[in-house]
């Protein structure tokens, strides 16, 4: 048995899709089949595409209910929930960030005014996304405010990429998605998948291993997305209660059953820092966590070990 597998650029992201098996028509078929899908999941999710779903929210916001598929409105409910969970670390409502207030594409000189900060993230508020049961509609109830699923989107791809893998008869394989990965019976070794964790000072070094089967494994890091200013290092993680970027943590790993909740998890456990993070998790049931922080000191969850 061998590993067929195929990359490709999708959402915006690298994706490495694969499949232990020695018949390569039945891989590509599989693989395939999952392309479909994540390309699926991307025309209802993208912000970039002007008749997707999330536009036609963002669109009336502040307006009028809008009337969405099933799946969009449980996947929103399931975004709800994780803020509950995680005090409004995570909140998919972070859209209406202003793009000006930090521009990680350019060469910012100074840090933006607390001021100025604190204006920009007025429209982020998880509370103010109202769901409709019985109508099936999402109404943002602020003009201007835009929600997106940058949190949460590679992994919940991965995950119903998984599922039509693995319903057309795939029994061991991974979707990889830039980093969520979703990986499941057996390696072509026989043995669990070996994910190596990135160290998040040295690029293409790896900084620990871990092993899984049936299980997600999720990584958000500062190196990803940065600006220097004044010597110090900035990364594109903003708290949503202050404006500005997080500090204290270079990067966060989970490991749980689904693609879609390690992905969600990342980001509010980099917001909430070491301590709170650490607690969080050790009071989520089946959910471990794999924290690096500034001085490359290791942190772990209460029932995960590394290698």
């Amino acid at each position: 048995m061998r590993l067929i597998s195929h990359n490709v650029k999708l959402m915006g992201n690298q994706f490495q899709i694969g499949v232990v098996s020695d018949n390569e028509d039945f891989a590509h078929q599989a693989i395939e089949i999952s392309i479909q899908e994540i390309k699926r999941i991307e025309a209802l999710l993208s912000t970039y595409q002007s008749n997707s779903e999330t536009n036609r929210i963002n669109q009336s916001a502040g307006i009028k209910p809008v009337k969405v598929t099933a799946e969009t409105f449980s996947l929103v409910y399931r975004c709800q929930r994780i803020s509950e969970l995680t005090q409004g670390a995570f909140d998919i409502s972070y859209g209406g960030l202003d793009a000006s207030l930090w521009n990680f594409n350019t060469q910012m000189k100074s840090l933006p005014s607390a001021q100025k900060a604190k204006a920009a993230i007025h429209l982020i508020n998880y509370r103010n996304i109202i769901l409709d049961s019985n109508e099936q509609t999402i109404f943002l109830r602020e003009k201007g405010m835009r929600i997106g699923f940058g949190g949460i989107g590679k992994g919940y791809a991965a995950e119903m990429a998984k599922k039509k893998m693995q319903a057309f008869g795939v029994e061991n394989g991974l979707v990889n998605a830039s980093g969520d990965i979703s990986a499941w019976g057996q390696s072509p070794n026989q043995k669990p998948w070996t994910i190596g964790v990135a160290h998040p000072s040295f690029q293409n070094e790896i900084f620990s291993t871990i092993d899984i089967t049936n299980r997600a494994i999720a990584t958000s890091g500062n190196y990803e997305k940065f600006i220097l200013i004044d010597g110090i290092k900035y990364s594109h993680t903003i708290d949503p209660k202050t404006g500005y970027p997080i500090r204290g943590i270079k990067s966060v790993t989970t490991i749980c059953p689904h693609a879609e909740f390690a992905d969600a998890m990342t980001t509010p456990i980099m917001i909430l820092g070491v301590e709170k993070g650490l607690y969080m998790v050790n009071q989520i049931q089946d959910i471990e966590c794999i924290i690096i922080d500034d001085e490359d000191n290791l942190h772990l969850s209460k029932n995960i070990s590394v290698q």
